[in-house]
Formats: C-alpha cells, structure tokens, sequence
C-alpha cells in the first residue's frame, strides 16, 4: 500500500476504513447558543494560568450559537453576563467582574471602577470539567432580569 495524506484499508470481512493521516483531533470549545427570540449582547468571565479574566461582547442573533472560547476548556466554573438588545434586561448573578460598553479584554475582577471600567454581575456556569461545552440562553432563565437594564 503506498503512503498517501488519506488512504482505505481492507479489513478481514472486506470492509473498508477510511484512515485520515496526518488529520487533527476535533478542538473541544465554550459555546452559548441563544435560545431567545432577541438579540443579546455576551460577556464572559474566567480564570486561566494568567489569572481572572473578563471578555466581551459576543452579539448573538435569535436563534444562533458563537464560540466564545476555542479549545480545550481549562477550567470548571466559567461566567456569563448578558444584554437582552431587544426586550431589555439582563442575565446575571452575584460574580463580580469588570466589563464596559465596548468591546473589552480586561485582566483581574477587582477595583473595576478605580480602574475606569463597571462592574458587571455574572452568573456561574457549572462545565462538570467538560472539554467541550454548550450554554444555553433562554429567556425564561433563573439568571434573566426584566427589569434590570445595564
């Protein structure tokens, strides 16, 4: 059999298999999808070997899912914020974290305003050390908060 970046190979039973050489393994990646019928704005907390971190915003159409980390998760707990465009409100919860309007990579979660960002509050998403994991963002969520507007 000669070497080739994909070949078959003949098994006893005259089966084949399709071997891909040289082929990656499929990255693990922090997905959320937005079950909502708005568009939300997402921020994202975590801890990494670098320390807290908060990122943001990912804009999400009704109905659509974004990658917010690629890769192999290395963490359990991750934290959401979002902004419900729309219809108002938000999804949060006690973590408090940095964020501001714009697009924003800001490292640490303490001294927000001192520093010129806001404070946001953010919800835990429990990963159960998954590599690979989907949050899903509904409008009837614990998290959600009509009333509150950013």
């Amino acid at each position: 059999m000669t070497h080739r970046s994909s070949m078959f190979r003949m098994l006893a039973g005259g089966a084949a298999i399709f071997v891909m050489s040289g082929a990656q393994p499929a990255l693990a990646d922090l997905k959320l999808c937005n079950k909502t019928t708005s568009t939300i704005g997402v921020a994202l907390g975590y801890k990494d070997n670098k320390g807290w971190a908060s990122e943001g915003w990912w804009n999400i159409p009704a109905g659509q899912c974004k990658t917010l980390l690629q890769g192999d998760l290395i963490a359990r707990y991750y934290y959401i914020y979002a902004i419900d465009y729309d219809k108002g409100g938000t999804w949060g919860g006690p973590a408090k974290m940095c964020i501001q309007d714009r697009i924003f990579t800001i490292r640490g979660r303490t001294n927000c305003e001192p520093r010129g960002y806001k404070t946001g509050g953010f919800y835990e998403v429990d990963t159960g050390e998954k590599l690979d994991f989907t949050i899903m963002l509904r409008e009837d969520s614990a998290q959600h908060n009509k009333k509150a507007r950013p």
